[in-house]
């Protein structure tokens, strides 16, 4: 099964009311579930394992916060003439392929199909995430070592 098989399988998970779907092949393996509306996952002290809450359950501070990372989502679609740029999956943003590397792309960069403008690390894998559109970069909309959930804008791009 190649990348693009797997983002198709997840978008049809996405989309339907399917709960979980597993495919195991010669000597390959995925599981592919619904996220949970309810539940968050909450990071303990490093001496603690991590738990999950429901959402009833969680501190004051924590719904405060949630508006701040919607915000960002929000703004995408003020500038009609951009196109985004989405998380093919859930891992970590980073805005250049090693610490001692420069940003792969930054605001005002133009971008062509099939340029890599982040990375995005998923369960220890490092999977460059290409451009789809070609144009300018005009916005970046995460924070680099931040993580992103499936489908969440990363980047405007105001088409060439």
């Amino acid at each position: 099964m190649d990348f693009k098989q797997i983002q198709e399988l997840i978008q049809l998970v996405n989309d339907s009311n399917i709960g979980e779907v597993s495919i195991e092949q010669k000597d390959f393996k995925i599981t592919i579930r619904q996220k949970e509306e309810q539940i968050t996952q909450v990071m303990a002290a490093p001496s603690m394992p991590q738990m999950q809450l429901p959402m009833q359950q969680m501190p004051a501070a924590a719904p405060a916060a949630a508006p701040a990372a919607g915000a960002p989502a929000a703004a995408a679609p003020a500038a009609s003439n951009t196109v985004t740029i989405k998380s093919p999956m859930i891992g970590t943003f980073y805005r250049r392929p090693s610490p001692d590397k420069p940003n792969l792309c930054e605001v005002g960069d133009e971008v062509s199909v099939g340029k890599v403008v982040c990375i995005i690390e998923a369960m220890k894998l490092f999977n460059e995430i290409e451009s789809e559109v070609k144009g300018r970069i005009v916005k970046v909309l995460v924070e680099d070592a931040s993580p992103v959930e499936y489908d969440q804008p990363l980047f405007l791009v105001e088409p060439a």
